[in-house]
């Protein structure tokens, strides 16, 4: 691993936190670590590595500068451009996946600094929840979904028109809180600011490496899909192979094995053995509240043992997504491209009252 990486990682808190409380599982569950790799989703390890790579790769382009500068032309204020991006990540998502939104949409975020004053973390949060909100919609919005989907046996309409509700009223509310959260007032456009200076040839390839590894994840091929990309920008550029944050990839790595170690604690397989007799409102509460310390996708593969995939059960595992840092994977992400200490704590200030909100009336709806 490069000095860069090694740095990052001694300054990476919540690595730290993953690693404590691996050792600390480790002391109450048999300690077998040749099961550990077989716990990691390497889908999920393959899939980042691509995204990150072919964001990277267009970041260095210099063309998220000349899309952020014909984005900001449009909005005359700080509110209208905020539930632009708000909008605009959560469109994405219901159709690009939540991650997949967020490495398009928060790249282009981190541009804006460069031509106005705009609160950026605060943006960069709200558009982890729009992408956790306007996921929740389609079967193939989030990686819990397609999971649910295909247990439901309900087509892609009957699937959407069942969540619908829900991905509404969230929806609605986020922006309303985005409404008060961002001022009605003039954007305030960095003076000095000259044309960006962007690289087609490198915007072009990174446009072609991402409709190989996009059919090579189709095709269950995805292994040799980002061999491929990363093929690709040693040709093309390969400053963007040791520009891109790897130690991500060690973070979600511990994440995976984390929860490996906590679904073997006897307590907890006790507790799942019963979940299948629980009310309505017991089985909504164990959802989300589960979601909050092992991320919604493991916890949807969890019960989905002991329930049925029903309405209840999806709502509350994407309602799961807001509140703590580890309720969605997309959460972690959209912190981790932001690349501020601050936001971390701030998140929670927004993402705890939305998941207060979203489980109140979300029960309300069912």
């Amino acid at each position: 691993m490069n000095i860069p990486g090694v740095r990052a990682l001694a300054r990476d808190h919540f690595f730290h936190l993953l690693l404590i409380v691996g050792v600390g599982l480790s002391l109450f569950v048999p300690f077998a670590p040749k099961t550990w790799p077989d716990a990691i989703d390497w889908h999920t390890i393959i899939t980042l590595s691509g995204l990150m790579m072919l964001t990277k790769g267009v970041e260095q382009s210099g063309y998220f500068d000349v899309l952020g500068r014909k984005t900001v032309r449009r909005f005359a204020t700080e509110r209208k451009l905020a539930l632009f991006m708000v909008l605009a990540a959560a469109l994405l998502s219901t159709f690009l996946t939540n991650d997949v939104a967020l490495f398009i949409v928060v790249p282009l975020t981190l541009t804006l600094r460069k031509l106005c004053e705009i609160p950026i973390t605060r943006l960069i949060i709200f558009e982890a929840l729009a992408v956790n909100a306007g996921s929740m919609l389609t079967p193939i919005g989030n990686p819990q979904n397609i999971l649910l989907w295909g247990r439901s046996g309900l087509s892609f309409a009957a699937f959407t028109w069942q969540m619908a509700p829900l991905a509404l009223v969230v929806m609605l509310s986020l922006l309303a809180v985005c409404w008060f959260a961002f001022p009605d007032k003039p954007l305030n456009y960095h003076s000095g600011t000259q044309n960006p200076q962007w690289k087609p040839r490198l915007v072009w390839g990174c446009l072609l490496l991402y409709i190989v590894f996009l059919t090579a994840l189709e095709l269950k091929y995805e292994l040799w899909g980002v061999l491929l990309v990363a093929g690709g920008f040693l040709l093309l550029a390969r400053r963007v192979l040791v520009s891109v944050d790897w130690t991500l990839l060690l973070v979600f790595m511990a994440m995976f094995i984390d929860v490996h170690l906590l679904i073997q604690l006897p307590v907890l397989q006790g507790a799942l053995h019963s979940v299948s007799g629980l009310p309505p409102l017991g089985l909504w509460l164990t959802a989300i509240g589960l979601s909050q310390f092992i991320s919604n996708v493991p916890s949807t593969i969890l019960l989905i043992n002991y329930v049925p995939p029903t309405v209840l059960l999806a709502w509350a595992v994407n309602v799961g997504g807001f509140g703590l840092l580890p309720g969605s994977l997309a959460n972690l992400i959209a912190l981790r491209m932001a690349n501020d200490r601050r936001i971390w704590w701030r998140f929670h200030l927004w993402s705890l009252p939305m998941l207060a909100w979203a489980a109140f009336i979300g029960f309300m709806l069912l």
